[in-house]
C-alpha cells in the first residue's frame, strides 16, 4: 500500500496494468492519490494481442524463458501476468466505478516482438505496414487510455 497525503496531478502506469489482480483496489487508490481533475494514464498490452494471449495460455513460470530468448531480459524483469485491465471496456468499467472518465483512448501499434531478431523485425514491421495499407489494425497492440478525476 501506497502511504502518503501528496495527491497528483499526473500518474502512469506504464506497462503495469496487466500484472494488476485487484483492479477495483488500485483504481480506488489512483483516485485518492489523483487531485480533483487530473490524470491517470495507462499504456498496457491489449488482452487480445497475439502476445499477450500467447501470454495468458503459458504458465507464468515459463515466460522468462522465451522472454530471455527473444528480448535478452533478465528473470528478476518477468512478472505474473492477470490481464484484468487490458481492454477499452475493462479500463473504462474499472475507472468509471472509481469516479474517473476516460478523455482519450487509442490502440498503438506494437512492433516490438522481434526486436531483438532482426530478420523478424524486419518481417514484423512489413507485416504492420502491408495491413496498414490494406486498413486493417496490426493485430499486436498496446492500449493508451487517459483517465481524469471529476474535478
Amino acid at each position: 500500500d501506497c502511504v502518503t497525503d501528496r495527491r497528483f496531478d499526473l500518474i502512469t502506469l506504464r506497462m503495469v496494468a496487466e500484472h494488476i489482480t485487484n483492479p477495483p483496489r488500485v483504481v480506488a487508490k489512483l483516485s485518492e492519490l489523483t487531485k480533483p481533475g487530473g490524470r491517470v494514464v495507462v499504456y498496457t498490452p491489449n488482452k487480445w494481442a497475439p502476445v499477450s494471449l500467447l501470454a495468458a495460455a503459458v504458465p507464468n513460470h515459463l515466460h522468462h524463458r522465451f522472454k530471455r530468448v527473444v528480448w535478452d531480459v533478465e528473470e528478476r524483469d518477468t512478472f505474473p501476468t492477470a490481464f484484468k485491465m487490458n481492454t477499452r471496456a475493462a479500463l473504462a468499467g474499472h475507472f468509471a466505478a472509481g469516479g474517473m472518465s476516460e478523455v482519450f483512448f487509442a490502440h498503438l501499434d506494437d512492433c516490438r516482438t522481434f526486436s531483438g531478431i532482426k530478420p523478424l523485425s524486419y518481417l514484423e514491421l512489413l507485416l504492420q505496414k502491408s495491413l496498414r495499407s490494406v486498413g486493417v489494425r496490426y493485430p499486436e497492440n498496446c492500449l493508451l487510455g487517459i483517465y481524469r478525476k471529476a474535478a
